[in-house]
C-alpha cells in the first residue's frame, strides 16, 4: 500500500529530527555581535572572495558579457594579494565561452541546469542539459530539485532523480540547489538537505536557492542546512559542500555567514572545496571593504570594475 505525503513525511521527519525553530533564530542572532579583529577581518574578506561564484543568469547574456565576467573572476581587482574566485557561474550555452577564458586557471565553470530555476520539465530534458553542460567543459552544475514531487511527499521520486543528475555529472561537481522559500519550514528544508547528502559524493554541494524568487540565503535557512550537513559528516564521515546564493549582498553578511560555518562546521569547510557565495554583486563590497582596512579610507564604488550582476 503506498505511503500518504502525510505519513511519509512523518517518516523522513522522524528519521532526520525536527529542527528548533526558536533556537536557530536564538543562535543566528549572535552570530551578528561577534567582534572580528583587523587581522582575522581581512583573512576573512579575502577568503570570501575566494569563496564567490561569479554569476551572471540573464536571458540578455551574450558571449562578450562572459568574457568581461571571466576578467573579474581571474582579477578582482589590481591588489595582488586579492585572491581570484572560486567559479563563474553561467546558463548551459554559455559554459564553452566561458571555458575558453579561465580553463586551466584555476577558476571553475558553474553551469546552471535540469530546466533552472523551475526545474519544470522532463526527466530527460534536464538530464540531457547537464550532460551537455559538462561535454561544453562545465567543471561544477547547480541543478534545482523538483520542489513539486518533495511537496507532494515523493521523496524516493525526488533522491532518485538527484543520483541520475550525479551520475549525468561524471567527473563535475554537483550542487544540489533547494529551493527553501518554496519548501516553507525549517523541517522541509533539512529533510531536503539530507534526502540530497544521501546520494551525493563528497565534494558535492548543497545550495539554498536559485536567486529567482522572493527570498533567498538567510543566516537562518543556512544555519539549518550547516547543521544537517555537520550532522550528516558526523553520521557518515562524508564532507559535503554549502552554497548559500541569492541576498548576500555585503561584505558584513559574508562574514557573519563565515562566523556561522566556523562555529558549527570548523574550519575545515572555511575553504572554497566546501564553502561558496552564489553572489555577484557581494563582489565590489568585498573588495572596498578590503581596500578600506589596507588604506583607511573607502573608495567610491566606481573605482572596482563592474561584474555582471544577477543574485
Amino acid at each position: 500500500m503506498p505511503q500518504t505525503p502525510h505519513t511519509a513525511h512523518a517518516r523522513l521527519l522522524d528519521e532526520v529530527g525536527s529542527v528548533d525553530q526558536v533556537g536557530v533564530e536564538e543562535r543566528v542572532a549572535k552570530f551578528a555581535t561577534r567582534s572580528i579583529k583587523k587581522a582575522s577581518k581581512v583573512w576573512g574578506l579575502r577568503t570570501a572572495v575566494s569563496m564567490t561564484d561569479l554569476t551572471t543568469l540573464e536571458g540578455k547574456d551574450t558571449p562578450g558579457k562572459i568574457e568581461s565576467l571571466c576578467r573579474k573572476a581571474l582579477r578582482p581587482h589590481d591588489d595582488p594579494d586579492i585572491p581570484t574566485v572560486a567559479a563563474v557561474c553561467v546558463y548551459p550555452s554559455m559554459v564553452r565561452h566561458a571555458k575558453a577564458h579561465v580553463g586551466g586557471s584555476g577558476v571553475k565553470v558553474a553551469s546552471v541546469a535540469t530546466a533552472f530555476p523551475s526545474g519544470q520539465t522532463h526527466y530527460r530534458t534536464r538530464l540531457s542539459e547537464v550532460r551537455g553542460a559538462v561535454a561544453d567543459g562545465a567543471d561544477e552544475v547547480d541543478m534545482v530539485i523538483n520542489r513539486g514531487a518533495f511537496l507532494s511527499g515523493e521523496y524516493s521520486r525526488v533522491q532518485d532523480e538527484i543520483a541520475g543528475v550525479v551520475e549525468a555529472c561524471g567527473p563535475a561537481a554537483l550542487k544540489v540547489i533547494l529551493e527553501v522559500s518554496e519548501l516553507e519550514t525549517f523541517d522541509n528544508i533539512r529533510m531536503a538537505s539530507f534526502l540530497a547528502m544521501g546520494v551525493l559524493r563528497p565534494g558535492d554541494f548543497i545550495k539554498t536557492s536559485t536567486g529567482k524568487t522572493a527570498l533567498n540565503a538567510t543566516l537562518a535557512n543556512n544555519q539549518v542546512m550547516i547543521e544537517a550537513i555537520r550532522d550528516f559528516f558526523l553520521d557518515t564521515g562524508i564532507a559535503i559542500g554549502m552554497k548559500p546564493a541569492g541576498g548576500i549582498k555585503t561584505a558584513k553578511q559574508a562574514l557573519q555567514f563565515l562566523i556561522a560555518v566556523k562555529e558549527t562546521l570548523g574550519d575545515a569547510w572555511l575553504t572554497r572545496r566546501r564553502y561558496r557565495f552564489g553572489a555577484s554583486s557581494l563582489l565590489n563590497d568585498l573588495l572596498r571593504q578590503i581596500e578600506k582596512e589596507k588604506t583607511g579610507a573607502y573608495q567610491a564604488p566606481y573605482y572596482f570594475s563592474d561584474a555582471a550582476e544577477s543574485y
